[in-house]
Formats: structure tokens, sequence, C-alpha cells
């Protein structure tokens, strides 16, 4: 593997290592377990504009290869995440890279004007891919002229932050999707979001998520990340980040040789909160 630098747009990180957003929440939750300024950077759990209380019911559910979650973007919302939550991630040392929930137009042209007036950003990544919502996501991320939307926008009022555009799987042709986006002006691509998935309750019947189906990551999805990352990389001329199922530091040297600049480590913080830290030490 390689230890540099490397840019995503006008933006230098440190090494190409990063955690996922989502299992790390606004990242500060991990800073006991993780030495976060040691990481290339930690992207925030999704923000949306307004707080939103998740769905109901069931939220998480094991299986023997990974993970199936419902949350839906439960987050204290815009204003209250970059007056509390975002300075004692910077406190903490981390390198941020706010997720933002792609909603309703209006909503989202609001969140951009609040972002774009935050000095301590510079990097976003656009939530186009969360199967777990009614409104924005993966609606957005498997629409191209939404998708390319979505991205212009965030280009026009974020001004010299860069944009990464977090892609869903749940596609037919996920390195269509990159190219559209890079063509809209996104400075880079995170490719994978979570594979749909469900459970059923045998004692009910019933499907143990109130929404059914729920986002499924954790190992059992790496191959299918690997070979994502593997078409987008040779379609495109922007950074794309891998992120899936990595588990090892193996996992992580293949993501790099398949093309990716960067990688992402989520599930598997939850057993593991030493990986990312051993993965940058392997390079």
């Amino acid at each position: 593997m390689r230890n540099k630098n490397f840019n995503i747009g006008v933006v230098t990180f440190k090494n190409p290592v990063f955690l996922a957003s989502g299992p790390a929440g606004y990242g500060i939750e991990y800073r006991d377990l993780i030495n976060l300024e040691k990481l290339g950077a930690v992207v925030t759990k999704t923000i949306s504009l307004m707080p939103k209380e998740g769905n109901s019911g069931t939220r998480l559910q094991e299986t023997e290869s990974g993970l199936l979650n419902s949350i839906g973007l439960e987050n204290v919302g815009a204003r209250r995440f970059f007056d509390e939550k975002l300075p004692e991630l910077l406190d903490a040392g981390a390198k941020p890279v706010v997720s933002l929930a792609c909603e309703g137009k209006e909503e989202y042209l609001e969140l951009l004007d609040i972002t774009s007036k935050q000095d301590n950003v510079d990097v976003v990544e656009l939530n186009l891919s969360c199967p777990n919502v009614e409104e924005g996501g993966m609606g957005v991320g498997t629409d191209p002229a939404l998708l390319r939307w979505y991205i212009k926008e965030a280009k026009h009022i974020l001004g010299g932050m860069a944009v990464l555009a977090k892609l869903t799987p749940n596609v037919g042709d996920i390195s269509s999707l990159a190219v559209i986006s890079e063509k809209a002006g996104a400075d880079g691509i995170t490719a994978i979001n979570t594979l749909l998935g469900m459970d059923i309750n045998l004692e009910t019947g019933t499907p143990v998520f109130d929404r059914v189906v729920a986002g499924f990551s954790g190992p059992a999805i790496m191959p299918i990340a690997l070979r994502a990352v593997w078409e987008i990389a040779k379609v495109v001329r922007i950074p794309v980040i891998g992120v899936g199922g990595i588990s090892s530091i193996e996992d992580a040297g293949k993501f790099l040789a398949a093309g990716a600049a960067a990688v992402q480590v989520g599930t598997a913080i939850f057993y593991d909160p030493g990986l990312p830290e051993r993965i940058v030490d392997s390079l």
C-alpha cells in the first residue's frame, strides 16, 4: 500500500483512511476508542436541515455476515450540528467530511446555504443513496436528472468546497451514474452505500423492519463494493473512495489496488475499532 497525501478537489488529506458515515455517529462518539487525529478524515452521520427522529420500530438486526439497519437518518439538524457537534469533532483533532442529506429541494437548498457559511468545513459528502427515507436519498441517486441537479446545486452554492457524491449500488449500472456525477461537477465519488435487504420474524411471519427493507452492510457486501470501485475507476478521472465491508488491512489494500484513492471503514468499527488505525499503520 501507499502512504501519501492526496487531494479531493483542492483539499488535501494526510492519508487515505476515513471513517464512513453512519457507524461512527458524529465522530465524537469514538474519540476514546480511535485516535481520530491519526485518520485522513471522519465522515459524519448524515445531516438534514431540520432534526429527524429516524424510523420507528427495529433499527438494527445482525446477520451471520453483516448488519441490517433502518436508522432513517436520525440527526440533530444542521444548526445544532454546526453549533455543537462539529466543534467537538474539530477539538478531537479530526478532519471532518460533513455528510449532507439530499432531501426535498427547498430544504436541500437551505441546508447548502447554511453549510456554505461554515469556515471550518471544506469537504461535504452528498448522501445520494440512503435506502431508509421517504424523500431524497436513493430516490435521488437512481434518477440521472435529479442526481445531476443535486450535485450542480451543491457545487454552485458551496463555492470552493470539495463535493463527494455517494452512490447507491441498487442500480443496474453504477458506473454510468459516476460519469453523470463527474460531469455535474463532483470532485470525487464514494462507492458504495448499503444494499437493500430485509429480514422476517418467523414467530409473527412479518418483516422485522417497519419499512420492510433496510440497508445491508458488513463483510458480505465487500466483493460488490470492490467490483463497483473497479468499474467506476475506469470511467472517471476524479478520485474514487471505496467503502463497503472492509474488515481487514487486506480488504483496504484490495480497494486501493482496484483504483480507489481512499477507503472508508464503517460497520467493522462496531466490533474492531482499532482497524482504521491499523490500516493507517500498514500504509
